[in-house]
Protein backbone atom coordinates (compact mmCIF):
# COMPACT_ATOMS: atom_id res chain seq x y z
CA UNK A 1 0.00 0.00 0.00
CA UNK A 2 1.30 3.02 -0.67
CA UNK A 3 2.19 6.13 1.64
CA UNK A 4 -0.05 8.64 0.36
CA UNK A 5 -2.94 5.78 1.11
CA UNK A 6 -1.76 5.20 4.35
CA UNK A 7 -1.50 8.58 5.61
CA UNK A 8 -4.96 9.09 3.95
CA UNK A 9 -6.08 6.17 5.91
CA UNK A 10 -4.62 7.27 9.57
CA UNK A 11 -6.39 10.96 8.51
CA UNK A 12 -9.60 9.16 8.41
CA UNK A 13 -9.16 7.24 11.15
CA UNK A 14 -7.88 10.50 13.18
CA UNK A 15 -11.49 12.27 11.89
CA UNK A 16 -13.94 9.54 13.12
CA UNK A 17 -11.80 9.21 16.71
CA UNK A 18 -12.18 13.47 16.98
CA UNK A 19 -15.99 12.67 16.02
CA UNK A 20 -16.23 10.08 19.11
CA UNK A 21 -14.52 12.50 21.49
CA UNK A 22 -17.32 15.62 20.28
CA UNK A 23 -19.76 13.39 20.96
CA UNK A 24 -18.61 13.03 24.34
CA UNK A 25 -18.32 16.68 24.76
CA UNK A 26 -21.61 17.08 23.52
CA UNK A 27 -23.52 14.64 26.29
CA UNK A 28 -21.32 16.41 28.80
CA UNK A 29 -23.11 19.63 27.43
CA UNK A 30 -26.44 18.16 26.80
CA UNK A 31 -26.18 17.50 30.59
CA UNK A 32 -25.04 20.51 31.53
CA UNK A 33 -28.19 22.45 29.80
CA UNK A 34 -30.73 19.82 30.46
CA UNK A 35 -29.92 20.95 34.41
CA UNK A 36 -30.35 24.54 33.31
CA UNK A 37 -34.05 23.86 31.91
CA UNK A 38 -33.02 23.49 28.05
CA UNK A 39 -35.22 20.64 26.74
CA UNK A 40 -33.35 18.52 23.90
CA UNK A 41 -35.75 17.77 21.02
CA UNK A 42 -36.57 14.82 19.40
CA UNK A 43 -35.28 14.88 16.02
CA UNK A 44 -35.10 10.90 14.61
CA UNK A 45 -33.39 12.34 11.75
CA UNK A 46 -30.21 12.62 13.86
CA UNK A 47 -29.04 8.82 13.40
CA UNK A 48 -29.11 9.56 9.54
CA UNK A 49 -26.68 12.50 10.01
CA UNK A 50 -24.51 9.85 12.47
CA UNK A 51 -24.85 7.74 9.63
CA UNK A 52 -24.00 9.95 6.81
CA UNK A 53 -20.31 10.76 8.63
CA UNK A 54 -19.49 7.22 9.75
CA UNK A 55 -20.50 6.38 5.93
CA UNK A 56 -18.37 9.33 4.00
CA UNK A 57 -15.23 8.26 6.39
CA UNK A 58 -15.99 4.43 5.01
CA UNK A 59 -16.20 5.31 1.59
CA UNK A 60 -13.62 7.45 1.07
CA UNK A 61 -11.37 4.51 2.90
CA UNK A 62 -12.92 1.58 0.51
CA UNK A 63 -13.01 4.30 -2.23
CA UNK A 64 -9.82 4.83 -2.41
CA UNK A 65 -8.45 1.04 -1.51
CA UNK A 66 -10.72 -0.85 -3.47
CA UNK A 67 -11.11 1.19 -6.18
CA UNK A 68 -6.90 2.29 -6.17
CA UNK A 69 -7.90 6.37 -6.51
CA UNK A 70 -4.94 7.76 -7.41
CA UNK A 71 -3.16 10.70 -4.89
CA UNK A 72 -3.27 14.00 -7.03
CA UNK A 73 -1.17 16.71 -5.32
CA UNK A 74 -2.96 19.25 -7.38
CA UNK A 75 -6.04 18.41 -5.60
CA UNK A 76 -5.18 17.02 -2.41
CA UNK A 77 -3.14 20.44 -1.43
CA UNK A 78 -6.66 22.71 -1.76
CA UNK A 79 -9.00 19.79 -0.68
CA UNK A 80 -6.56 19.97 2.44
CA UNK A 81 -6.77 23.17 3.04
CA UNK A 82 -10.39 23.25 2.57
CA UNK A 83 -10.64 20.57 5.46
CA UNK A 84 -7.90 22.25 7.69
CA UNK A 85 -10.00 25.51 7.38
CA UNK A 86 -13.27 23.79 7.23
CA UNK A 87 -11.90 22.41 11.41
CA UNK A 88 -10.80 25.79 12.23
CA UNK A 89 -14.40 27.03 11.85
CA UNK A 90 -15.71 24.40 13.33
CA UNK A 91 -13.69 24.81 16.38
CA UNK A 92 -14.28 28.44 16.46
CA UNK A 93 -18.03 27.53 16.34
CA UNK A 94 -17.37 25.22 19.50
CA UNK A 95 -15.41 27.39 21.58
CA UNK A 96 -17.55 30.20 20.50
CA UNK A 97 -20.84 28.02 21.22
CA UNK A 98 -19.50 26.84 24.41
CA UNK A 99 -21.46 25.34 26.71
CA UNK A 100 -24.30 25.25 24.23
CA UNK A 101 -22.68 23.80 21.74
CA UNK A 102 -23.63 19.81 21.15
CA UNK A 103 -24.72 18.18 18.17
CA UNK A 104 -28.16 17.69 18.56
CA UNK A 105 -30.82 20.22 18.72
CA UNK A 106 -31.47 21.57 21.93
CA UNK A 107 -33.79 24.20 23.13
CA UNK A 108 -31.29 26.23 25.20
CA UNK A 109 -32.03 30.20 23.71
CA UNK A 110 -33.93 30.75 27.03
CA UNK A 111 -30.34 30.09 28.60
CA UNK A 112 -28.96 32.96 26.33
CA UNK A 113 -28.05 33.53 22.52
CA UNK A 114 -24.55 33.32 21.38
CA UNK A 115 -24.04 36.30 18.93
CA UNK A 116 -20.42 36.24 19.06
CA UNK A 117 -17.78 34.40 17.05
CA UNK A 118 -18.94 33.22 13.92
CA UNK A 119 -22.37 33.79 15.13
CA UNK A 120 -21.90 37.87 14.30
CA UNK A 121 -21.83 36.90 10.84
CA UNK A 122 -23.96 34.13 10.09
CA UNK A 123 -26.43 31.97 11.74
CA UNK A 124 -24.86 28.36 11.12
CA UNK A 125 -21.67 28.18 10.15
CA UNK A 126 -20.67 24.77 11.75
CA UNK A 127 -22.94 23.67 9.08
CA UNK A 128 -20.80 25.20 6.16
CA UNK A 129 -18.02 24.07 7.91
CA UNK A 130 -19.34 20.22 8.23
CA UNK A 131 -20.63 20.64 4.90
CA UNK A 132 -16.95 21.91 3.64
CA UNK A 133 -15.21 19.20 5.38
CA UNK A 134 -17.44 16.39 4.31
CA UNK A 135 -16.82 17.59 0.70
CA UNK A 136 -12.94 17.78 0.71
CA UNK A 137 -11.94 15.35 2.76
CA UNK A 138 -12.49 12.42 0.34
CA UNK A 139 -11.13 14.55 -2.35
CA UNK A 140 -8.09 14.78 -0.83
CA UNK A 141 -7.33 11.13 -2.38
CA UNK A 142 -9.49 11.63 -5.17
CA UNK A 143 -12.23 9.91 -3.34
CA UNK A 144 -14.95 11.52 -6.25
CA UNK A 145 -18.18 8.72 -5.69
CA UNK A 146 -18.20 9.33 -1.78
CA UNK A 147 -17.49 13.25 -1.99
CA UNK A 148 -20.76 13.48 -4.69
CA UNK A 149 -22.83 10.80 -3.21
CA UNK A 150 -22.32 12.46 0.51
CA UNK A 151 -22.42 16.07 -0.48
CA UNK A 152 -26.44 15.36 -1.77
CA UNK A 153 -26.98 12.79 1.25
CA UNK A 154 -25.38 15.78 3.21
CA UNK A 155 -27.45 18.60 1.38
CA UNK A 156 -30.63 16.43 1.95
CA UNK A 157 -30.29 15.31 5.59
CA UNK A 158 -29.36 19.35 6.67
CA UNK A 159 -32.26 20.68 4.48
CA UNK A 160 -34.91 18.48 7.06
CA UNK A 161 -32.30 19.29 10.11
CA UNK A 162 -32.50 23.09 9.26
CA UNK A 163 -36.29 22.92 9.35
CA UNK A 164 -36.26 21.17 12.72
CA UNK A 165 -33.44 23.65 14.28
CA UNK A 166 -34.81 27.17 13.18
CA UNK A 167 -38.74 26.38 14.36
CA UNK A 168 -36.65 25.68 17.87
CA UNK A 169 -34.83 29.27 17.44
CA UNK A 170 -36.70 31.33 15.98
CA UNK A 171 -39.58 30.57 18.47
CA UNK A 172 -37.61 32.64 20.73
CA UNK A 173 -37.81 36.28 20.18
CA UNK A 174 -34.09 37.11 21.63
CA UNK A 175 -32.87 34.73 19.13
CA UNK A 176 -35.17 36.33 16.24
CA UNK A 177 -33.96 39.69 16.94
CA UNK A 178 -30.58 39.15 16.80
CA UNK A 179 -30.27 36.89 14.25
CA UNK A 180 -33.22 37.71 11.59
CA UNK A 181 -30.82 38.91 9.42
CA UNK A 182 -28.46 37.23 8.98
CA UNK A 183 -27.45 34.66 6.59
CA UNK A 184 -28.07 30.71 7.14
CA UNK A 185 -24.27 30.25 6.10
CA UNK A 186 -22.04 31.80 3.95
CA UNK A 187 -21.70 36.19 4.44
CA UNK A 188 -23.30 37.99 2.36
CA UNK A 189 -25.11 34.66 0.44
CA UNK A 190 -27.98 32.72 0.67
Amino acid sequence: MDLSVISFLGLLLAVGLLRLVELRISKRHQKGMAARGAAKIDEPRFRWMVLLHTAVLLGAALEVVLLRRPFIRLLAAPMFAVFLAANAVRWWVIRSLGEHWNVQVMDSTRLGVVTSGPFRYVRHPNYAAVFAEMLALPLIHTAWITATVGAVAHAGILAQRLSTEERVLFANPDYRAAMNGKPRFLPGLF
